[in-house]
């Protein structure tokens, strides 16, 4: 056996032996979700067989890949999700709740929208630009939040959800200032010029975009600056101890204000990276996306881990796909998707909580 792969099988067996749990949780939560599904959907008086047909046929095509026009559209589904949900993980653990993801990926949007098609740039260095642009606009966004809580000891939670409704006004007032008066549904910015699009056709016949790789990278690069930098492991340290993190010397404030403004980044990112591939425009909003609210399910169930989010984003994304298939084809209510999804989420949280009421027990027992 090459001595490389012995390496990596030696590691993967040390990861799963230590993080055992860490992977069987969700894995556990999606089957119990998927099985309380089952449970509504007989109940309703539906056929599970068929509804669990359209489901898949919608998912990955039928015969399964046959058609993989069908997998691409659920990729396109689950590429938005891949960025919010690392927009959410590293929220997490540096031990804040980034309820604002919504509001910078909105940010972000109008940003890359703007940049798309308001500036001449070479083909590649445009679309560059556009998605720095639309990066930057979620993290300034975010470093609002980030300096009130770090310096000023205001909760994370109500200041986010606030700024989400001033973002959703906001940008509804600025569209009116940049309208395109040829927009044929509603008010809308000038489509992005070519240069900045992103190409479409990863998979023929789907819209799959190359914003997929770019969310692979994204994932990829996250986990090295989190396990392999300094300044990554002074945000987790921050996350784990506060006080034990001051204490080493870590400036626990300047990395609260980092580590919001990076997830604000990545929410306004997966903004930018939509627009850019998919609308082409940015759109008078009539309500809020939810990419950035369904991000937070997305790092619950991958462990706030980069490469755990990348899977969970596309269980995700594949039930939002199958959800209306199901709907259709079935005649199951939309609501069952959303029990699959809440029940997944649900369990994963029972057994963080039933961890700290361990540690609580312990801990009384030791005193």
């Amino acid at each position: 056996m090459p001595s490389w792969l012995k390496r990596s099988l030696t590691t993967t067996g040390l990861y799963l032996q230590t993080n055992g749990t860490e992977i069987l949780v969700p894995i556990l939560s999606v089957v119990a979700g998927l099985l309380i599904g089952t449970i509504f959907i007989a109940g309703s008086g539906a056929s599970v067989s068929e509804a669990y047909t359209a489901f898949f046929r919608s998912v990955v095509g039928s015969p399964p890949f046959a058609e993989p026009r069908f997998f691409g559209e659920t990729l396109v589904q689950t590429i938005p999700l891949i960025f919010t949900g690392l927009a959410h993980a590293i929220a997490f653990r540096t031990g804040l709740f980034n309820i604002g993801a919504e509001g910078q990926y909105i940010m972000g949007s109008l940003a890359a929208a703007i940049l798309g098609y308001a500036i001449h740039l070479p083909t590649g260095l445009h679309l560059v630009v556009a998605l720095a642009g639309g990066a930057l606009g979620g993290a300034l966004y975010a470093a609002i939040p980030g300096l009130l809580k770090a310096y000023r000891g205001v909760h994370e939670v109500v200041n986010t959800i606030m700024l989400n409704w001033i973002a959703f006004y906001f940008v509804n007032w600025a569209i009116h200032l940049l309208k395109d008066p040829n927009a044929k549904t509603g008010s809308a910015t000038p489509v992005v010029l070519e240069t900045a699009k992103f190409v479409q056709g990863l998979i023929p016949g789907s819209r799959l975009h190359y914003g997929l790789l770019w969310a692979i990278a994204t994932a990829i690069v996250l986990y090295i600056f989190l396990w392999r930098t300094a300044s990554g492991y002074e945000i987790r340290a921050v996350g784990l101890s506060p006080g034990a993190a001051e204490y080493a010397g870590i400036n626990v404030q300047w990395n609260i204000v980092k580590a919001m403004m990076i997830s604000g980044a990545l929410a306004g990112l997966a903004g930018a990276v939509q627009t850019l591939a998919i609308n082409y425009r940015f759109y008078e909003q009539i309500g809020f996306t939810n990419y950035g609210f369904d991000g937070i399910a997305v790092a619950l169930v991958g462990r706030s881990h980069p490469i755990g989010v990348l899977l969970s984003a596309l269980l995700f994304g594949a039930l939002g796909r199958g959800g209306p298939a199901m709907q259709a084809a079935a005649g199951i209510p939309k609501a069952v998707i959303w029990v699959v999804q809440g029940v997944i989420v649900f369990f994963v949280a029972c057994e963080g909580l039933w961890r700290f009421l361990k540690r609580r027990k312990q801990k009384g027992a030791s005193a």
